[in-house]
């Protein structure tokens, strides 16, 4: 049975404890949209300051809206458009202090100001992104970055 932690504020002890959890949730599982669906609600309640987190798979040449916590959200993101497409085309990590700079940047929630996409890849391909949008700018710091990278490696794992 999953409890909520009380954490201490987003430093790597925390993230090491919601990294913990996370494989105890999915351990036992080997369907996708629950594992995934229960590592959003995990990063939900843990993170701060954020408005949207969820993960988008990789169909064919675009993104679709898989499990999520936040509002409705767009349902397609072709590849290389805005930064969840653009994190999957190129393969890379997205940090955006700011989105309304971002060239091509996709509205899905006009609040959002700061996004960190971080693509899923498992034996060479694309499964598809994780992607957390905040309503302040520069939300997500190199930590955030270096832990939440470590934490979907974990997730990989069982994909």
């Amino acid at each position: 049975m999953f409890t909520v932690e009380t954490y201490k504020g987003n430093n790597e002890k925390d993230y090491e404890m919601v990294i913990k959890q996370l494989l105890a949730l999915i351990e036992d599982e080997s369907d996708q949209i629950a594992n995934l669906s229960n590592a959003s609600a995990l990063l939900n309640q843990f993170l701060t300051d954020i408005n949207w987190v969820g993960f988008y798979l990789a169909k064919e040449e675009e993104l679709v809206l898989g499990p999520f916590q936040g509002l409705p959200a767009c349902v397609r993101i072709p590849f290389g458009k805005g930064v969840c497409g653009t994190s999957a085309s190129e393969r890379k990590l997205m940090r955006v202090e700011d989105v309304h700079e971002f060239p091509g940047h996709i509205a899905c929630d006009a609040a959002s100001r700061s996004e960190i996409v971080i693509p899923l890849i498992k034996d060479n391909d694309l499964i598809g992104v994780l992607d957390i949008d905040s309503p302040s700018v520069g939300r997500f710091t190199e930590l955030d970055e270096t832990m939440l990278v470590k934490f979907t490696e974990a997730l990989i794992n069982h994909l």
